[in-house]
This record gives structure tokens, sequence and C-alpha cells, in this order.
């Protein structure tokens, strides 16, 4: 008599349960282990997995943009899915920066009381000083260098250690475009080999994914270790009001948008929770990547089409939660100092935390090099940002599973006036016949 077997666990379930068991453990982990730190150890198996999502990011991005933008066939498709997705974007970027600036203005989680706020001043300036003395040098002329270096001297250089994603996708982009400009015969044949590769890294993700949950636990229990819970105790106030505009962003203007363009939040965010989960725990876009792809293709029913060119451009560009984050802080920072900025100077300060989200993910510490940039813009001083180090951990977390979530909604929302059934759903905003249509050549 043959016995049912139980279907394996969803991966997102696994993660979730690896998420409490890392709590727990950093919580009730010994500090030494055979003589050798606890946090040591626990470190050392996260970033084996954090360097193997790493390996297939660039291959992995290159691939998907050439093979995506070959299929297009042409430049008209091409040029509509770009402005379609790049609109969404900024759209979803201003609503964003929007939401952190009133959260901070409503809450003025900045407002205490003068010997408190010289007490924060005063033990911020050695974490501040050290914090500025690695950023030093850097201005708004970053901004500039950073878009120079979208167009790359070297493509096999920019590849390198994973630092100018956003040369490697602009020239991934023209590869695939001029694809699409030779000869019938020719382009099938050359498109056959990069979808071939893409493949084959397809499979090597979901080989890599496979051991998320070990890399999960790993790396939550490290920080817990490290910091306890106290890191949520220090400036509470402003991790509240930040993890409330995170949260209204994610929970309730990103699902607005899905439900104006037809798309159910609930099986959306149903589809996403793997990757979400991945990129809380690793603080990382480029690192959730992987499964962020397989969630939209396989969970979501996004094409490859579609998401290969979406999400790696959103990766680099589409920073909802650091946008909001930015602006969060430099208010912050200005009411801890006691100066009231003038809306003229918050209408700047969005727009250089516009800039910078797009612009700056390239860079080292791309977060703190664009806070620095805007808070030396309104005229406070760059080693004010050691003020909000003590919480800025977690809340990295908290604002990269809002930048990947934007990403994906930015990708269902593109898919769906494209004419495709996501979720099993029918009727798209544009019929699927009339899309497949405007790729003929």
């Amino acid at each position: 008599m043959s016995t049912l077997k139980k279907p394996p666990l969803a991966i997102h379930w696994k993660i979730f349960i690896a998420l409490i068991l890392a709590v727990i453990a950093g919580l009730l982990a010994p500090e030494q282990i055979a003589g050798v730190k606890t946090t040591v150890c626990l470190e050392f198996f996260g970033h084996l997995f954090l360097r193997a999502l790493q390996m297939l990011v660039v291959p992995l991005i290159a691939l998907a943009v050439i093979s995506a933008v070959g299929k297009m066939g042409e430049e008209k498709a091409f040029g509509r899915l770009g402005l379609k997705t790049i609109g969404f974007y900024l759209l979803s970027l201003l609503m964003a920066m929007l939401i952190g600036v009133a959260c901070v203005n409503v809450l003025t989680p900045g407002k205490v009381a003068p010997e408190v706020s010289e007490a924060m001043i005063a033990g911020a300036s050695h974490d501040g000083a050290s914090v500025a003395g690695k950023l030093e040098g850097r201005g708004a002329g970053d901004i500039v260098g950073v878009f120079q270096r979208m167009i790359p001297e070297n493509v096999v250089g920019a590849a390198s250690h994973n630092q100018e994603m956003l040369a490697v996708i602009f020239f991934s982009l023209l590869f695939g475009y001029f694809i699409t400009k030779l000869p019938e015969e020719r382009r099938e044949r050359y498109m056959r080999w990069w979808e071939d590769g893409y493949e084959v890294m397809i499979r090597m993700t979901d080989w890599v994914i496979g051991f998320t949950p070990y890399g999960v636990f790993a790396l939550v229990a490290a920080t817990v270790a490290q910091t306890g819970l106290a890191a949520f105790a220090p400036l509470a106030k402003f991790f509240f009001t930040v993890v409330l505009g995170l949260g209204l962003h994610m929970f309730v203007a990103l699902p607005l948008l899905l439900k104006a363009f037809g798309l159910p939040p609930s099986r959306h965010f149903k589809a996403m929770t793997p990757t979400l989960l991945t990129a809380f725990s690793t603080a990382s876009s480029a690192a959730a990547l992987p499964l962020t792809l397989e969630c939209a293709q396989k969970n979501a029913g996004v094409s490859k089409r579609i998401a290969g060119f979406t999400l790696p451009l959103g990766t680099t560009i589409n920073m909802d939660g650091t946008a909001l984050y930015e602006c969060a802080v430099v208010l912050f920072i200005a009411q801890i100092y006691g100066v009231d900025l003038s809306f003229s100077t918050q209408v700047l300060v969005v727009v250089l935390a516009l800039l910078t989200s797009v612009g700056v993910a390239g860079i080292p510490a791309a977060s703190l090099v664009a806070i620095v940039i805007i808070l030396g813009a309104v005229g406070l001083p760059k080693e004010a940002i050691g003020i909000i180090m003590a919480v800025d951990r977690i809340l990295d977390m908290c604002r990269t599973t809002v930048n990947v979530f934007g990403d994906t909604c930015c990708t269902a929302i593109v898919a769906r006036t494209e004419g495709e059934a996501l979720y099993g759903m029918a009727g798209a905003c544009v019929s699927a016949k009339k899309s497949e249509e405007s790729l003929v050549p």
C-alpha cells in the first residue's frame, strides 16, 4: 500500500522559519564556539551564500537584458517598453519621497529637548567623523560622475566586483538592440545562443536559491548576536517614522497602483514573498535579483522578455525605499540641529534624493554618500550622519525590501499593459494579439 508523500515546503515558508530561528539563535548564542567568535562562524556561512548570489549577478543581468531586448524585434517595441518602465519608476520614486517628507514633517521625530539634542550631536561626533572620513571628497559632483560612468570605457572592467552595474546594463541594452539589426536568419541563430546561455544561468540560479534559508539564518543570526534587540531602542521615534513611511509606500501606495491596473495586490504579495524575505535578510537588491526574476516569471507569470528588461534596470535605478530614507534622514537631522527647512529647501532635498537614489547606487556606501551630498547642499554638517548609524543597518534591510517590491510592481504593471495575463488572469489592458503584432519586424 503506497503512502502519499507530503508536498515539499514552499521556499518562502522555509525562509520565514529561518528568520524566526535566526532571531532566537542570535539572542541565545554563546559568545564563542570552540574558541571562535560565534558571529565570525555565522558570518562565514552567510558571506558564502552572499558570494554565491553575487557570482550570478553580472552574467544573469547581461544575458537577461540582451535576450529580452533582442526578442523585442524592433526599435518601436523597445522604446515603448522603456518609456513605460522608466515612467513608472519615476512615479514610484516621487510617491515614496513625498511620503517620507510628509511623515517626518507630521511626526517631527527630531523635535526634542535641547539637552537631548546636544547629547545626540555630541554622541554622534565620533562615529560621524569616522564615517565622514571614509566619504571625504564626496560631493554633488559624484552624481555627474556616476552618469558619466554609465558609458563604460571598458565593459569588462565595469562588470568586475559588481561595481558598475548601470554600465553593464547600458552596454547590454545597446548590444541586444543591435542584434535586432542583423539579417533575420542570423539574428534568430544568434539569439538562440544568448537564450540558451540565459537558460543555463536560470538553472544555476535555481541551485543557489535552494540554499537561501541557510544563508538567511546565518546572516540574520549574526546581526542579532552583534546588536541584540537593543538596535531598535536608540532613535526609536525616528525608526518608527521611517518604518511607517516605508510601510505606507509598500502596503498602500504601491498596492493602489496595482489595483489601478487591475492587478490583485494580495496575489502579488504572495507571489513575491520569497524574494522580499531574501531582500530583507541580505539588504541587497542585487543579491535578491536572481530570486526576483524567478518569482516574477514562475509565480506571477511575467514573460521573460519583460522581466529580463524591467527587473535588472529597476535593481539599478529604482530605489523607492532608499529615496524615502534619504529625505527622512536629512529632515530628521535638520530637526535635531534646530533648523527649520523652508518649503523650497525641502523641494531641493526631494530633487537631490531622486538624483542620488538613481545615480549613486553604484558607489560603495551608496546611501551614506547620497545623504552626505544632500546634507552639504542644505548646509548641515556631514558628521551629523553619525546620529542615525545605530539604526541604519536595520532600516537598510527594510528599505531594500521596499526597493525590490517597487521593482516587481513595475514589472507586473508593464506586463499587464503589454497584454500579459498574470496569475492566470484574463482580460489584460492590451490584447495579447495586439502586443505580439507590435513586435513583428
